[in-house]
């Protein structure tokens, strides 16, 4: 039987790559840990050496790049994912959950609450569909998803994306959180939750 993707990419890195790096996995390849089937041709996350020295970078991207091409799988990464997007990722890093080893690269999953920033700032109907599988697979906790994405628009500079980010969060919750957490859910609490951790002073949510 094939290796999943993530599995076959790491396992070929471990080859390729001697100096013992954590990685820290968002979007599609951590998606499909969390239980998303949606299949995906690229990997992204972050990647921490665990020493800074000379040339450590150049060895980490020479073995990415062989890697990429011996699997076919393209490779997004970067020291700090935090940098890709408008909203905080918060402490993604001490959030993240242990998926398994590969020689020396250790290879960690953003929890889906953090997963899930960069979900909502896309907001896609793909995005929405990997939110809605994982969060009701994992069981995701939709009080302490909605304090998180509210932490993370508070933490975030003015933008546009912060407005779309909200809007997306209050849109989800009201359309799709009884379909996830059952009927007797109730939005405007989540909703309440998310305003409140992230600074908003609103009236009553309708």
């Amino acid at each position: 039987m094939k290796s999943p993707p993530t599995q076959r990419f790491f396992h070929t890195l471990s080859k390729e790559l001697k100096e013992p790096v954590k990685v820290f996995l968002t979007g599609a390849a951590a998606g499909a840990l969390f239980g998303n089937i949606r299949s995906s041709a690229d990997v992204d996350f972050a990647i921490e050496p665990a020493r800074e020295h000379k040339g450590v970078w150049d060895k980490i991207d020479g073995a990415l790049k062989r890697t990429s091409r011996a699997t076919g799988i393209t490779v997004q990464y970067a020291r700090d994912i935090d940098r890709w997007g408008m909203i905080s990722l918060l402490d993604y890093r001490k959030k993240s959950v242990l998926y398994r080893k590969f020689g020396s690269i250790e290879v960690r999953a953003l929890h889906p609450a953090y997963w899930a920033i960069g979900k909502f700032t896309r907001y896609l109907e793909s995005d929405v569909q990997d939110l809605a599988t994982v969060f009701k697979k994992k069981k995701t906790s939709a009080s302490k998803l909605a304090a998180t994405l509210g932490r993370a628009l508070k933490r975030s500079l003015p933008s546009s994306q912060r407005f779309q980010f909200r809007q997306h969060v209050e849109h989800f919750f009201g359309e799709y959180g009884r379909k996830i957490w059952g009927a007797k859910f109730d939005p405007a609490v989540s909703i309440r939750t998310f305003h409140k951790q992230a600074g908003i002073s609103t009236g009553a949510v309708k």
